[in-house]
């Protein structure tokens, strides 16, 4: 039986690769995201698409509102939308702790915001029994990010999603979390990895490669399925092994 599919960021990378995965099962997918011209650049035959900024109140509501007439009901809620602010305008002026607070608060909007704004919105949507919440966290939320920001706000959804999980488990949903290592082929380093980089990354993996979005994508369609039905208030990682380093 289709099922409905929400997920946040699915223009590009993880999001994107999750929404062919479940369009190919036969899954109404409805891709949410800022930019419009790239959700309709997608390519995924019989999407839906929404543009929207999931940090706005307003722009949520608007989300809320298309579900409801739409789709009705969501079986699966992904929150792949994110990143670390690389790609976000950066403040003019040149106070060290005006930076600071830029870099933290847009990674608390982009990360965490967000997700759970977009959760709240459509909690009372989620099917029942065999509702899904999927939350897309990182690495960096156990080893650090180098400026703390993003595996901060990373780490953030862990413990939200413990809530969740305690809250919406009477009503049969599950609530987990995939947080992948390096992944290839996203717009998270926004074409700026040197292959120094890349190699010290592919190196800190027991699998000696790095991950794709089909990686994490196949993971989170295994966690909505019917099988991963007793699974939730898990942090599922999908890097390789890097996480525990060599």
């Amino acid at each position: 039986m289709a099922r409905n599919v929400v997920i946040s960021g699915g223009g590009t990378g993880i999001g994107l690769a999750a929404a062919r995965e479940f369009a190919a099962e036969g899954d109404r997918v409805l891709l949410l995201g800022r930019r419009a011209e790239v959700l309709e650049k997608a390519g995924v035959p019989g999407v839906l698409t929404y543009a929207a900024d999931l940090s706005d109140p307003a722009g949520v509501r608007g989300v809320a509102d298309f579900v409801a007439r739409e789709l009705g009901a969501v079986d699966v809620l992904i929150h792949s939308a994110g990143g670390s602010g690389q790609l976000e305008p950066q403040p003019d002026d040149e106070d060290p702790l005006e930076a600071v607070a830029h870099q933290w608060t847009v990674n608390f909007r982009l990360n965490v915001l967000t997700a759970a704004l977009l959760t709240e919105a459509l909690k009372e949507r989620l099917a029942e029994p065999g509702g899904r919440v999927l939350f897309l966290s990182s690495i960096a939320a156990y080893r650090g990010s180098g400026s703390g920001a993003y595996g901060a706000a990373k780490a953030a959804l862990h413990p939200y999603a413990h809530d969740l999980a305690r809250q919406l488990g009477p009503r049969g949903i599950t609530v987990n979390v995939v947080a992948p290592g390096y992944i290839e082929d996203t717009e998270f380093f926004g074409g700026r990895m040197d292959e120094a980089r890349r190699e010290r990354l592919v190196g800190e993996t027991s699998t000696g490669r790095a991950g794709t979005p089909g990686d994490v994508a196949a993971t989170l369609h295994w966690l909505a399925s019917p099988g991963a039905g007793h699974i939730t208030s898990q942090v599922v990682q999908v890097n390789g092994g890097a996480e525990r380093g060599h």
